[in-house]
Formats: C-alpha cells, structure tokens, sequence
C-alpha cells in the first residue's frame, strides 16, 4: 500500500519560507504503526531543501508530486489552513480511487468536504483514529469501494 504524507509548506506565506513541520513525523510514525507494510511518502522528507531548487526543478518536483497522487492508495492531508499544493494532491488522489483522510478545522471549506472520506479536526483527533483502528478499517472500505468489490458509499464527516 502506497500513502502519501500531504500537507502545508508554503500555504499562503508571501515570503520563502514554511510553515512548522513537526506533525510530519508524528503522522509519519503513527502510520507506519497502523500499516507496517506500507510505503508512506513524505515530500519534505525527500525534498528537504526545496526552497533552493532552481526554476524548472522546482517545476519538476511540484508536477511529479500531483502525478504521484494519482497512484496512491492513502493520502493524508495536513490543512491547518488552505493550502493549494495539498489541494490539488487531494484532487489527483481522490480522482484516482484512494482515500483521502484530512486533518482539517476548516471543515466546511468545499475542498476539504468533498475530497475527503474523513475529516478529523486536529492531530490528537486523528492519532485516537489511527490506535482505534478507525482509519484502518476506512481505507479498506474506500479501497473495496474504487475496486468495485463493495457498493456501500464511505461515510464523510460532517
């Protein structure tokens, strides 16, 4: 199974730079927990210093991203707050049959509702998720579901 680690960068900041990071290896570590066999992606981690690609690497890596997005089978998107980036991630992966787990206050913002099987307000919301087992068992419906072999829609969170 193939996840990948989505989630704000740059976001609205009007000058080089990111936002604070440090969820990535908490939702990394929880993850590899939940799905031991899982190769999860995270672009950071294989693209530490971004900021400094040239133009057209830049480029590369941005479109290689959205593509990759398209043959996953889990992307879980950190939104705090929008993030265009992780919103066409979203889009590729959601339109490719994976399932799409936000992490989200801004539930009622149009991207995050309707690309997302669920919706978890905060990472402490999401980790209790992840031990449950509750995202296990989400992914395996919204998998049965783009196989074909399950006809019962997945539940979103209101």
């Amino acid at each position: 199974m193939k996840v990948f680690l989505a989630g704000i960068m740059q976001g609205s900041l009007t000058e080089k730079g990111l936002h604070d990071q440090d969820y990535r290896q908490l939702l990394r570590n929880a993850l590899g927990q939940a799905f031991p066999n899982a190769e999860i992606y995270d672009p950071l981690a294989e693209h530490r210093n971004s900021l400094d690609y040239p133009p057209m690497t830049g480029r590369e890596v941005f479109f290689y991203h959205n593509r990759m997005c398209r043959e996953v089978d889990v992307l879980v998107a950190y939104l705090p707050q929008a993030s265009m980036g992780t919103g066409i991630e979203m889009w590729e992966a959601y339109q490719h049959g994976a399932a799409v787990i936000s992490i989200s206050p801004m539930r009622h913002n149009w991207a995050v509702k309707f690309l997302s099987h669920a919706i978890f307000p905060d990472v402490p919301a999401f980790l209790a998720a992840v031990t449950s087992g509750e995202i296990a068992q989400l992914v395996r419906r919204v998998r049965e579901s783009a196989s074909g072999a399950d006809s019962t829609p997945v539940a979103k969170s209101d």
